[in-house]
């Protein structure tokens, strides 16, 4: 009888831990980095998003209840139907739990969508549009790093209270530049300024000639450069050839990161306002996180690269804290713990998937004023979560009812 006793208690141990790791789909976790690794955004997501997702698992130990963690990645070419193909592969014959980073608004949109009509969770990091958490809102999508509403309180809040009034604004004719300019618009005429006027570019053109020159005939004090990535870069350097800055018009980056001020350099950028929600060299933690990441890539992280490590920890730890992968449970559990790390300390996730983190106003240094590579930001001042991001009850989110 005894021995019949102890048979038994030794099977119920193995079917215990074999219900345990079942609670893990297929025995495995899988993250998606999908973003633009050859296009515009390319430095300001890319193949850092996937390497910064890769050190988030590594730092977790590499297994999350039980169960071994791979990330995989892709490129969507900045286009909503090859990603949304991409993403759908993924879910159909991949096993891929949650897609992450998801640069453009157009694709974070589409894939956001998508991963809700087949119950899975999205973390947009790389996209702006504050309609991921508004009117477009879904159950488990989560927003991590910055949106349109908090580049125009950072960046066109500073220059209006500097004494631009009037703005006009050159725009990538998508989603996300339509978002920032109307935003950013918005925060400027509640401050005292005014629109005097916008024109739309194709993403990635090479000529900003004729867009520039409509820009400087307006008598805008600030033009506001309602792109970003290479669109950004590209703008600035051929307003240089015009003079102006010179003429006494003032430039506004709204989208402007580390790796785009690198990619220009410090001779053009310089003096620049700009937002982001992470600068590597300031905490000690940060400046630690920006060293390993460097030693990988060659580059320290901007606010998409530190967002999708803390995005991709999330998610872990909610796994963990959950005790399954099922979406529901998860996305419960992201939106019930609080988000404290390297990226964001202490903040917390909104009924619609915001997370509510502070940002930072910067400008750019001059060569003479930067000690070194990277060292290129002046924080200026760190603007609360609430106050940067749109709250969750005039979001237009019909979640936050429910």
């Amino acid at each position: 009888m005894n021995r019949f006793l102890t048979t038994v208690a030794a099977f119920a141990t193995i079917a215990a831990g074999t219900s345990a790791v079942a609670e893990i789909s297929d025995d495995v976790v899988k993250i998606g980095i999908l973003n633009d690794q050859s296009g515009v955004y390319a430095d300001f997501g890319g193949k850092g998003s996937y390497e910064a997702a890769k050190m988030a698992v590594e730092d977790f130990g590499g297994n999350v209840s039980g169960a071994p963690v791979e990330v995989v990645t892709a490129d969507h070419q900045n286009k909503a139907d090859i990603a949304s193909n991409i993403a759908r592969q993924w879910y159909d014959t991949e096993q891929v739990d949650a897609i992450m980073e998801l640069t453009t608004s157009s694709v974070a949109l589409a894939v956001q969508a998508l991963s809700d009509d087949m119950n899975k969770i999205t973390v947009t990091t790389g996209a702006a549009t504050t309609e991921l958490t508004g009117a477009q809102c879904v159950p488990n999508g989560f927003h991590w790093a910055y949106d349109t509403h908090a580049l125009a309180v950072g960046t066109g809040g500073a220059l209006v209270e500097q004494g631009g009034k009037k703005w006009y604004f050159l725009t990538a004719d998508y989603a996300f530049g339509y978002s920032l300019e109307e935003q950013t618009g918005k925060f400027a005429e509640s401050k005292g300024g005014e629109v005097v006027g916008s024109v739309r570019h194709p993403l990635a053109t090479n000529d900003y000639s004729s867009f520039l020159l409509q820009a400087q005939a307006s008598g805008a004090d600030v033009i506001g450069l309602a792109n970003a990535g290479q669109d950004t870069q590209n703008a600035i350097k051929q307003a240089a050839e015009f003079g102006i800055v010179q003429s006494g018009q003032r430039l506004a980056a709204l989208l402007f990161t580390l790796s785009e001020v690198h990619g220009l350099g410090l001779e053009a950028a310089q003096g620049l306002s700009l937002t982001e929600s992470f600068y590597w060299d300031r905490t000690d933690e940060t400046r630690a996180f920006g060293e390993r990441f460097m030693e990988r890539t060659g580059s320290m992280p901007n606010m998409v690269h530190a967002a999708t490590y803390s995005a991709v920890t999330q998610y872990l730890k909610a796994i963990e804290a959950a005790g399954t992968d099922a979406t529901e449970e998860v996305s419960a559990k992201m939106h019930e713990m609080p988000v404290d790390d390297l990226f964001a300390n202490g903040a917390s996730v909104g009924k619609n998937g915001r997370l509510y983190t502070d940002v930072y106003l910067m400008e750019v240094k001059s060569p003479e004023e930067s000690e070194g590579p990277f060292d290129y930001y002046n924080v200026l001042a760190t603007i609360p979560g609430e106050e940067a991001f749109i709250s969750e009850a005039d979001s237009g989110c019909s979640l936050v009812s429910n």
